[in-house]
């Protein structure tokens, strides 16, 4: 999916909410660890109820790679799903990956011609070598760490740099001599929403994929008013918990369904009123 196919779809559904697939089999309802793969059968279950009202799906590996062979094979099964059932939603694995760039070239094999996904958050730390081998697949997304949603951040990502610059600034500006606004992507939390406004000076054209939305207590309204762009929105706001751990009973992708929907709905008056 290239830049252009993902605002024509953000445009056409009236969203751009990606669903955080964060599967924890201590939080699922009591009746889906009985089935084969409960882990697939909990998402396909996600899936089907939020499709309508949102854009992309966000798995994070971490919650997959934990339970070994299994884990990875229902993440295997998740993206099948989608490619097969949903083809115009992105598909973001959120893996966070990063290393000497033999390694890298390993990591974008695995992820963009084995599983083809569309996107891959990935780690700049290590610098432009690291990054480089993720970079020359077509119409495939690098997600680069910027400025992220956990308390933490503050112990590196917004430390002051001998030029004065903030170390996430430096990635930001760096990062866009790699490639342009249509293979990279940049993770802003929404818990930092006061740095929307500077980090769009510095990236005005960038796609920005924000978590922290909901549970983490980031707020939509203040995103937006700083993030989004007049002329293809740039955000993909991501929330896991607050939609798929919404309800443990027999109704929970039903529930799922709904907290998207309002979420959607929300989005579809916030791209309204900035005329798109």
């Amino acid at each position: 999916m290239n830049k252009q196919q993902l605002v024509d779809i953000i445009r056409k559904r009236r969203t751009f909410l990606c669903v955080g697939l964060d599967t924890d089999l201590k939080k699922v309802p009591a009746h889906i660890l009985d089935m084969p793969d409960p882990i697939f059968a909990f998402n396909k279950a996600i899936i089907d109820a939020t499709a309508p009202y949102c854009v992309a799906y966000k798995p994070n590996l971490a919650f997959y790679e934990c339970f070994g062979v299994a884990g990875w094979t229902a993440f295997e099964a998740t993206v099948e799903y989608l490619r097969t059932n949903y083809p115009e939603h992105l598909i973001i694995a959120d893996a966070k990956r990063g290393d000497i760039g033999n390694t890298s070239a390993m990591y974008a094999r695995a992820f963009f011609e084995d599983l083809n996904v569309d996107a891959l958050t990935v780690a700049p730390y290590m610098g432009e070598d690291s990054v480089a081998p993720f970079l020359p697949y077509k119409n495939k997304w690098v997600v680069l760490l910027a400025l992220t949603s956990n308390k933490g951040s503050a112990d590196f990502q917004q430390q002051t740099l001998a030029d004065g610059e903030a170390l996430y600034e430096k990635v930001l500006k760096t990062s866009q001599q790699w490639a342009d606004s249509e293979q990279m992507m940049y993770v802003v939390g929404a818990t930092k929403g006061d740095f929307f406004k500077h980090i769009r000076e510095i990236v005005p054209h960038h796609f920005l994929l924000v978590p922290g939305v909901g549970a983490q207590g980031g707020s939509l309204a203040e995103v937006c008013r700083y993030g989004m762009t007049n002329e293809e929105c740039g955000l993909l706001i991501n929330s896991s918990r607050g939609i798929i751990y919404a309800d443990s009973s027999s109704r929970f992708a039903t529930v799922a369904g709904e907290k998207a929907h309002e979420l959607q709905i929300e989005m579809d008056q916030l791209l309204t009123e900035r005329g798109l």
